[in-house]
């Protein structure tokens, strides 16, 4: 009993917005799916800093991603919460929902550059 510890001043969201809400990971787990089955999209990771979580998608396990989905954890505008940027770092897309950027992107159209 001497190892029970108090935590006062937890505060969940703050470390539920360090991740991908379930929801938002749903939608693009969706679409990784459905560009794995047309051969476009090979492999895929995650990675995370201080300001930023990314859904990296590879062609190639052995290559640098081509593109990446962020979750922008300190936005300067509302409408840069999520990026869609390519491998050199271009932002190519921006929103403040997952959803419409994911819905509103044409993906088959989207060069990615080898």
């Amino acid at each position: 009993m001497s190892n029970i510890k108090l935590i006062i001043n937890n505060d969940a969201k703050k470390e539920k917005e360090k991740f991908f809400i379930k929801r938002e990971l749903q939608c693009i787990l969706d679409l990784y799916a459905k560009m794995v089955s047309n051969g476009t999209w090979r492999d895929y990771s995650f990675s995370s800093g201080s300001r930023e979580i990314s859904f990296d998608v590879y062609q190639r396990a052995s290559d640098q991603p081509v593109l990446r989905i962020l979750k922008n954890l300190k936005p300067n505008y509302y409408n840069e919460k999520f990026l869609i940027k390519d491998k050199n770092g271009t932002i190519l897309k921006k929103s403040e929902n997952l959803d419409k950027l994911i819905n509103k992107t044409s993906w088959n159209n989207l060069k990615l550059i080898k």
